[in-house]
C-alpha cells in the first residue's frame, strides 16, 4: 500500500492566505465589489461621485467605504468638504480579476 503524500503549507504562504481569506471577507458585498471597480478605473473618487456611479444612498456608500478603509483596502483624503477615497490594497484587484476569469460553473 502507498503512502499519500501531504503538503505542509510554510508560513509565509499560511500568511499569504490569511492575508486573501482577509480581503475576500472585507469586499464580499455587492456594493463594495462595486466601489472597488469603479476605483480600479477612476484612480479617486469622492463619495457622491461613487454615490451617483453606483446610485446608492450616501450614508450606506460611507458605511461601505469607512469599512474598507478601516480594514486597509482604500485611502481617504479630505479636500475641503469632500473625501476622495483610492484603492490603498492594490492586491484587492488581482484577487477580484482571478474570480472573475475562474472557469468554475454555476
Amino acid at each position: 500500500m502507498e503512502a499519500t503524500k501531504h503538503t505542509v503549507i510554510d508560513a509565509n504562504e499560511a500568511e499569504k492566505l490569511e492575508r486573501i481569506a482577509f480581503i475576500l471577507k472585507t469586499v464580499a458585498h455587492p456594493m463594495r465589489l462595486g466601489i472597488i471597480h469603479l476605483l480600479e478605473q477612476h484612480p479617486r473618487l469622492s463619495v457622491t461621485d461613487i454615490c451617483e456611479m453606483l446610485n446608492s444612498e450616501q450614508s450606506l456608500t460611507s458605511h461601505h467605504l469607512q469599512n474598507m478603509r478601516v480594514k486597509g483596502i482604500l485611502s481617504v483624503k479630505r479636500e475641503g468638504r469632500s473625501m476622495y477615497y483610492s484603492l490603498k490594497e492594490r492586491d484587492v484587484s488581482l484577487i477580484i480579476e482571478c474570480l472573475e476569469n475562474c472557469q468554475c460553473n454555476m
